[in-house]
């Protein structure tokens, strides 16, 4: 049987890349760059994919998907942009291949012709630049992409293509939000589950998978540092919860560097501080929007109470009232567990990739810090299991001249999360389709 597959899967790529110059995808090549330019130019942020989202259904309505939209239900009630396209092709397991659509908080700074200028109010109320920072644009186009030319190779394969486009995957609410609204219920459990990331780390025209646990988890925590406020020339009557953050953000990094196991890795990052209204004025309080990454629960729980006993600690030694302690709060909702690769199907998932684009175009994949919540489609309602196979594999997106020059010279492009995120977006889209419609095609045999 392995062997049959594998022989379906070179079939498949052999047959794909001998027609390469007049080949479907590649016919649908200057459409997906114009889709991809349209989301570039026009990001949305989490929990408000709507233009996005309305685009991917209706392509995929035009590639012959069934399609449902507005999937997902938030804990306030609120309904969420998730798509569902699903194209049923006779008997055969299901495959469902997810693709995330939201955008950053970023000003981008990039000097594309189709660069972002989108400005939006945060939840704070607060006026942001929006961008495409993490190549959720790439995601989306390469999952209408694949839709396209699965559509097209019905021949190939059989079986069920549930195509999911997730909302909040910045906030990592996005894929609970799915499950809470019935996903599996409503369109079926799939049997595996497969999608992809861009990366910096490789050059376009590269892919790659590691099995086992790849992303770290990803907690949300917010912290309150109360004080007594006042005015600016008279410290002394009362008590600075500026410096008292100041404090606690230099104190808290030591819970990584003396309370963790250094072979255990973890990292707390401070993302936001604020606090204070005007120059002379000392505030009631500072607000601090952490997030914090583990690969154990244990090294977690010590984050978590270490956060805590800090906060303790600064309420005490600034002598405040019980009223006007720090106070520590875990986001459960925005907060995701380990991604964890399915090894035997990433080992599978591997060959394919190097059955279609040959060894030296698969490149080693190591474990990151980075966060993701697709693995949460295949766990257990409670996160407490892996249940359905789940294999997501990395794209490269960077220009490859631009990406050997900064290897020679020890440094990285800007990646992931910066202003400066720039894929090359032909050569990256084009692989992403043909390395998802070839995985697809070989585990739907």
């Amino acid at each position: 049987m392995r062997n049959l597959l594998l022989l379906a899967t070179f079939s498949f790529a052999t047959a794909l890349h001998a027609e390469d110059s007049g080949s479907f995808i590649d016919k649908q090549i200057p459409s997906l760059l114009e889709t991809y330019q349209d989301l570039h130019a026009h990001p949305e942020l989490s929990h408000h994919e709507e233009r996005t989202s309305a685009m991917l259904a209706k392509g995929l309505r035009q590639a012959g998907f069934s399609v449902a939209d507005h999937i997902g239900r938030y804990p306030d009630g609120s309904r969420a942009f998730g798509v569902v396209g699903i194209l049923k092709n006779g008997a055969g397991p299901t495959l469902l291949i997810r693709g995330d659509m939201d955008a950053l908080p970023i000003v981008e700074e990039t000097g594309l012709a189709y660069a972002s200028h989108v400005k939006t109010k945060n939840a704070a109320g607060q006026e942001v630049g929006v961008m495409h920072a993490c190549g959720h644009d790439v995601h989306t186009t390469v999952l209408l992409g694949t839709a396209r030319a699965l559509a097209a190779a019905r021949a190939q394969w059989h079986g069920t293509l549930m195509l999911v486009g997730q909302p909040s995957e910045e906030t990592i609410d996005g894929a609970k939000a799915m499950l809470a609204d019935h996903l599996y219920e409503r369109f079926g459990r799939p049997d595996k589950i497969i999608g992809l990331h861009d990366t910096n780390l490789m050059p376009a025209g590269m892919v790659g998978i590691l099995g086992g646990a790849t992303q770290a988890s990803s907690t949300s925590i917010d912290v309150v540092i109360r004080g007594i406020g006042g005015h600016g020339s008279a410290p002394q009557a009362g008590r600075d919860p500026v410096t008292l953050a100041a404090y606690y953000i230099t104190q808290i990094q030591t819970i990584v560097s003396r309370e963790e196991d250094p072979q255990d890795p973890s990292v707390v990052t401070v993302g936001t501080i604020h606090g204070g209204s005007k120059r002379n004025i000392i505030p009631d309080e500072v607000k601090l929007e952490l997030t914090t990454r583990s690969y154990s629960e244990r090294s977690r729980q010590v984050i978590i109470d270490g956060l805590k006993q800090f906060a303790a600690g600064i309420s005490l030694a600034a002598n405040l009232p019980p009223e006007k302690a720090a106070t520590v709060t875990v986001l459960d909702n925005e907060s995701t567990p380990v991604e964890y690769n399915d090894p035997a199907l990433s080992d599978q998932v591997h060959e394919i990739l190097v059955k279609t684009f040959g060894a030296d175009h698969v490149l080693p994949v190591q474990k990151i810090m980075g966060s993701e919540d697709v693995g949460v489609f295949g766990m257990s309602a409670d996160l407490k299991r892996n249940e359905i196979p789940v294999a997501y594999f990395r794209l490269g997106a960077m220009d490859p001249e631009k990406f050997a020059a900064a290897e020679a010279s020890g440094t990285h492009l800007p990646g992931p999360h910066t202003s400066r995120f720039e894929p090359l977006p032909r050569p990256t889209i084009e692989t992403g389709v043909r390395a998802m419609t070839a995985v697809a095609t070989a585990l739907l045999q």
